[in-house]
């Protein structure tokens, strides 16, 4: 009765003959607008820019990070929140493309680095999974512990990014849509022989 869906909850919906496309280009542009580098409105700037996250996975992290100093933050944090303003003053066009055509076929690729945040020494893994050529379910988070390896950092972040492989396969059986044969992508060669030693299962 309302026609196509073009505007939803600050998400702007494109919907083409070979796709859809979400983008939450207004709501940055209206974002550069209501946050011009006021530092007392940190707290609802963080805010607004996880809402951003919807259909921008690329600052989830780093969002993340700013988050923990909304209390209390200091000029440094609001020189971080200022760079993710700066960053998508250059690129409030980007959004998430969902194709038509492209089938079911689920993948999940996960990263990691080592002992990369300076403070305390952990990792930060990230994964995300791809249902046909599109993107359906991604994370990055800090790990809780301390890996002690290159190789045991790649592992952890393969095995959270199997057990939400399994959470989307169950959701696909829902729908009855079989994943038979699911490959999660791993640039660590010791963390795929890991994976295949059946001591560890």
């Amino acid at each position: 009765m309302m026609g196509e869906l073009t505007f939803f909850l600050g998400l702007q919906v494109k919907q083409m003959k070979d796709g859809i496309f979400i983008s939450q280009t207004k709501y940055s542009r209206d974002l550069m607008k209501k946050f011009d580098m006021d530092q007392t409105r940190y707290t609802s700037l963080i805010g607004s820019l996880f809402y951003l996250t919807t259909s921008r996975p690329n600052i989830t992290f780093i969002v993340g990070v700013c988050s923990r100093f909304q209390f209390v933050p200091k000029d440094s944090h609001m020189i971080g929140a200022k760079r993710i303003i700066r960053y998508l003053k250059g690129c409030q066009e980007v959004g998430l493309w969902y194709p038509k055509e492209g089938g079911f076929n689920l993948i999940g690729y996960s990263d990691s680095d080592y002992a990369g945040c300076r403070v305390d020494k952990k990792s930060t893994p990230g994964t995300c999974q791809i249902l046909g050529n599109r993107l359906v379910s991604w994370f990055r988070k800090k790990q809780n512990s301390i890996a002690t390896s290159t190789a045991e950092a790649k592992y952890i972040v393969a095995s959270s990014c199997c057990a939400q492989v399994l959470w989307v396969r169950q959701q696909l059986r829902d729908y009855e849509i079989e994943q038979k044969e699911i490959s999660i992508m791993c640039d660590n060669t010791s963390a795929i022989e890991i994976t295949q030693n059946p001591v560890l299962h």
